[in-house]
């Protein structure tokens, strides 16, 4: 089986690299929570993370090299869904976003054995917007200036993604991806 990477868990030492990275400017704009996040803040939201068991936060990481974060919240049981979210540390390899989209969809539902995955996606983020649905994601509303950004109202779109459909398309999203990343069959 061709692998696009790995998650694993964030180690404790990974945590001021985590903040480095979600502080880049280039991640925050994309982020609802937009400001440049303290150490202190950053720790407070860490501690309380990881006594939540309705999140899990993951290092994303190909060959051996760490690129970014992968992220469920509001993982619920009971109904078999969660909210999602990635980011890519900046400088990352072309194609990092893809790699962790996969990652994150096959221990949705294959570890968690979720029935769902959904996310919501700021407007201008066009290019996220484009990379789920190319996963097969289905745009599920879009909630009109819901969010401020910058003194300016800002659509969100909720998009979603059933285990069936997942399980309909995971093979040519795997081909797709082999291709693009020149990957031999094995």
């Amino acid at each position: 089986m061709v692998s696009f990477g790995t998650i694993r868990e964030i180690q404790p030492d990974e945590v001021e690299l985590m903040l480095a990275w979600r502080n880049a400017p280039s991640v925050r704009q994309n982020m609802y929570t937009n400001h440049v996040i303290t150490l202190a803040e950053h720790l407070k939201w860490w501690e309380s993370t990881k006594q939540n068991n309705k999140s899990q936060y993951f290092m994303f990481e190909s060959n051996g090299q760490p690129y970014g974060i992968i992220g469920f919240t509001g993982i619920d049981r009971l109904n078999r869904c969660t909210s999602w979210a990635f980011y890519a540390a900046p400088g990352s390899p072309r194609g990092t976003g893809s790699k962790m989209e996969f990652q994150a969809l096959e221990y949705a539902f294959n570890t968690l054995k979720l029935n769902k995955i959904f996310c919501e996606v700021l407007s201008f983020n066009a290019a996220v917007i484009k990379l789920h649905k190319k996963f097969g994601f289905v745009e599920e509303g879009v909630f009109r200036q819901q969010h401020l950004v910058d003194g300016i109202f800002t659509d969100v779109h909720r998009l979603g993604l059933l285990e069936s459909e997942w399980a309909e398309q995971k093979s040519a999203v795997r081909s797709r991806l082999e291709k693009l990343f020149k990957i031999p069959k094995e």
